[in-house]
């Protein structure tokens, strides 16, 4: 069961669980692509790679914005949609070329949640402004 599973409050439901774009799994497989040469040495080091990106986890409930990170720690953001007053996309030409971005939901204050590597931006984007208006 993942985090955000087991989470949710009273009545919370999981919206859309957002996935990472193929472009976050690049150095994995650089570092992959090295255990040739180096005879191996590098396979810690994806595999580090490889758990780190398995272990991020990232959605939109019908009451909050989640994401969540770690292998052995734990780090996790969490915003109330009822908090929540801009959703922005940041995108690289690259990102532009090969679809991806980072979302930036901001809310009141000084608060923010970073959604990094975010595989359909727009979908992203609308699938919280979808869970805004249904509040």
């Amino acid at each position: 069961m993942s985090y955000i599973e087991k989470t949710l409050s009273t009545d919370e439901t999981v919206e859309t669980y957002f996935k990472l774009h193929w472009v976050a799994w690049l150095p994995f497989a650089g570092w992959l692509v090295l255990a040739l040469p180096t005879f191996g040495l590098t396979l810690l080091v994806a595999g580090y790679e490889y758990l780190r990106l398995k272990c991020i986890e990232q959605a939109v409930t019908n009451r909050r914005v989640v994401f969540k990170k770690g292998i052995i720690s734990r780090h996790s953001e969490e915003m109330r949609l009822d908090s929540v007053e801009t959703v922005e996309i940041r995108q690289s030409i690259w990102g532009r070329i090969l679809g991806f971005a980072t979302i930036e939901v901001t809310g009141r204050g000084v608060s923010d949640v970073q959604l990094k590597w975010m595989d359909q931006p727009l979908e992203v984007k609308r699938s919280i402004e979808d869970a805004l208006q249904s509040r």
